[in-house]
């Protein structure tokens, strides 16, 4: 058995002190060397792992694909900036989270074609064909020829017969008139008092009839002042009514109203003149066309709308008041040739700056830069861009809260996060 005591003497205390150096340079290297290469495969498979997010909820982090705890939205993958380095105003998406995000893009240009505009609205009564049957006379109803609304009149024709006391009183100064002795006031006594029967609207028939039999009768009938459709009946037989008071309202349909109500982002586009084509609910399959006549020039402040009208031709009787209809304007955007304009889905707006997104072309992987944008005029569905775009960029036009969330993950410049 060996001595260690014997050898620690022999060799000395310098020996013993190089040969444990030796020993454990020997053991010690292979094991320093095998755990740095278990640390570099445990730093290279936390590199290479894959994090998961929401769009929405850019706290959520998860290590696999699923969805997310708070919305139940579905999770999209972080990009490993380390890979795909960008500044600080640019941020670099998989394919994987481009296509979980449904992230489209679109090359910006002008404002060149056409737009639609989609509009809604009903049938109502031309306005300017409306007539309102009032008495001329105070008295009594004392005969009703109109049995309800809805009922057909034509012009001339008796709708009421009023007994009135006035009428006498007025009549009766006429036959006076008429048997006063021939003299210079004779003639004038009579034209004043058929004035006055005028004034009452009497009519030259009946004016004629009091002056041929001399006898007045307290009785008159109320003609119809225009053709139509009775709309609304406000008396009844036996009724007392005064002078001018309203009795029948009278509509004629041979051309009716389709009044539009436009929001007013679209009012740039829609002027007197331009052509709408629509369809009425309780007549399908038939597209009508008709152009603006009229807009109105004050907004609903309750529906934020302007009504927007159309005068169409009904001699057949297909339109009937308060039908629903639905139409679309075609509006020429030449006027916006020498403009960008972009989609309104393409902007995100703080209430302070509007910022899109602006892909990176150059580089192999999706790179989207933020971009502040100063807004002009507000279309139907799109923005007129003053500053900040050139024309051919291709920009974010779907998705983009999606690319912004990405990016304030990453701690890059975003729509809430100016950064630097």
């Amino acid at each position: 058995m060996i001595n260690i005591k014997n050898i620690r003497s022999k060799i000395g205390p310098k020996s013993v002190l190089i040969a444990s150096i030796l020993v454990l340079l020997v053991i010690g290297i292979p094991i320093w060397l095998h755990n740095r290469g278990q640390q570099a495969n445990i730093e290279k498979t936390v590199t290479k792992k894959t994090w998961y997010t929401c769009t929405m909820h850019p706290s959520v982090r998860e290590d696999h694909p699923g969805n997310c705890p708070i919305c139940g939205m579905k999770l999209v993958p972080l990009t490993n900036e380390e890979h795909h380095p960008a500044d600080n105003h640019s941020v670099t998406m998989s394919e994987e989270a481009v296509a979980l995000a449904n992230v489209q893009t679109e090359v910006v240009g002008t404002g060149e074609g056409a737009q639609e505009v989609r509009l809604f609205g009903k049938i109502e009564p031309n306005e300017q064909q409306e007539q309102i049957q009032s008495a001329y006379v105070s008295g009594r109803i004392e005969k009703l020829f109109i049995n309800a609304v809805g009922d057909r009149v034509a012009k001339g024709q008796s709708l009421a017969v009023i007994y009135s006391p006035e009428l006498y009183a007025a009549e009766q100064e006429l036959v006076s008139a008429l048997s006063f002795p021939a003299g210079p006031q004779h003639k004038a006594l009579i034209d004043a008092a058929i004035e006055k029967l005028r004034l009452l609207n009497v009519t030259q028939s009946q004016i004629n009839e009091v002056v041929r039999n001399k006898k007045a009768s307290p009785y008159v009938t109320l003609k119809a002042n225009t053709a139509g459709t009775v709309v609304e009946k406000r008396i009844a037989t036996g009724d007392y009514v005064s002078q001018g008071q309203p009795l029948l309202k009278i509509a004629d349909f041979s051309t009716v109203w389709v009044m539009f109500e436009a929001y007013e982002r679209d009012l740039p586009l829609i002027h007197t003149g331009s052509v709408i084509n629509f369809t009425a609910e309780a007549i399908p399959g038939k597209t009508f066309s008709g152009k603006v006549r009229f807009i109105n020039p004050v907004l609903d402040p309750n529906t934020r709308t302007v009504g927007v009208r159309l005068v169409m031709n009904n001699a057949g009787g297909l339109f009937k008041p308060e039908m629903i209809v639905s139409g679309q304007a075609m509006v020429n955007m030449n006027r916006y040739a020498s403009q960008i304009v972009i989609p309104k889905s393409a902007v995100l707006w703080t209430g302070k700056r509007s910022v899109v997104y602006v892909k990176d072309s150059s580089k192999q992987v999706a790179t989207y830069e933020l971009r502040q944008v100063t807004l002009g005029e507000s279309l139907s569905d799109s923005y007129v861009i003053i500053d900040g775009l050139a024309q051919g960029e291709e920009i974010v036009t779907n998705g983009a809260f999606a690319v912004d969330a990405s990016a304030q993950l990453a701690g890059k410049k975003s729509m809430m996060n100016q950064g630097d």
